[in-house]
């Protein structure tokens, strides 16, 4: 795979890195198509620990990535939605396990990584952030699993800002389950990784597809959140966040 590292480790444990580090391991078409088939792969292993290499977890979108959805059509952004809401669609309804070791910043997409992750231990320097709005965009594909961890309330706090927010902040309205100094990160993920190995490996698969049949709604949410962020990427306001982002510029609702 071109943008992700897969380490086959002991007991039927697996790595998975997001391996674009000068980009701050901002997906792509490419990134993501690559997750799709990769996740859906995964049936005997054991447990899955994602990580980023570098300094970051995931940064969210490739600045690339947005520079061609900016001109896509309608019907083209709506195609685009639906394969990055199947990357995290995938890897919800994953059966194995995964561990989320956000290592760095995981912002916009990257806290839809974080969300589709069944245990998270973050390091106490990152930073998280529904950063959507900031752009003129919201976080529509990723909602129904961060909102599923946050709840409504924390929902409405930091979706309508894009205010970034620490990993306790996280650990505090259930995104994150465990905070620790950097230097300790690597040694708490091994702790974990025993915990987990302790459980039946059909025992774990089949706890993991309860949960997610008890919380399943009767009517999927996917296509609502794709038409809502297609509807923002092709506005006015939406391009013009766009625009300033790749510009680095300020957007124009900033500058009156």
């Amino acid at each position: 795979m071109k943008y992700i590292e897969v380490v086959q480790k002991e007991k039927g444990v697996k790595e998975v890195w997001l391996n674009r580090p000068e980009l701050h391991n901002a997906f792509n078409a490419e990134l993501i198509e690559e997750m799709i088939s990769l996740f859906s792969s995964f049936k005997d292993e054991r447990l899955i620990i994602l990580s980023g290499r570098g300094a970051s977890f995931c940064a969210g979108a490739d600045l690339n990535w947005m520079k061609a959805m900016k001109n896509y059509t309608k019907e083209e952004n709506f195609k685009d939605s639906k394969r990055l809401a199947k990357m995290f669609s995938t890897i919800n309804e994953c059966d194995v396990p995964v561990i989320g070791k956000v290592n760095g910043h995981a912002l916009g997409g990257g806290v839809g990584l974080v969300s589709v992750c069944d245990y998270v231990i973050a390091n106490e320097d990152a930073i998280l952030g529904f950063t959507e709005v900031r752009l003129g965009l919201i976080p529509a594909v990723i909602s129904p699993y961060c909102i599923s961890k946050i709840g409504e309330s924390n929902a409405r706090s930091w979706m309508l800002s894009g205010e970034r927010f620490s990993a306790e902040e996280g650990k505090r309205m259930g995104l994150v389950h465990e905070v620790c100094p950097s230097k300790n990160l690597d040694v708490k993920v091994e702790e974990l990784v025993k915990k987990f190995l302790a459980a039946g490996p059909e025992a774990a698969k089949e706890a993991k597809r309860l949960i997610r049949g008890v919380v399943k709604q009767l009517k999927s949410s996917e296509d609502f959140t794709c038409e809502m962020i297609t509807e923002r990427r092709v506005s006015k306001e939406g391009q013009e966040g766009m625009r300033a982002l790749l510009e680095k510029d300020k957007p124009e609702w900033m500058k009156s």
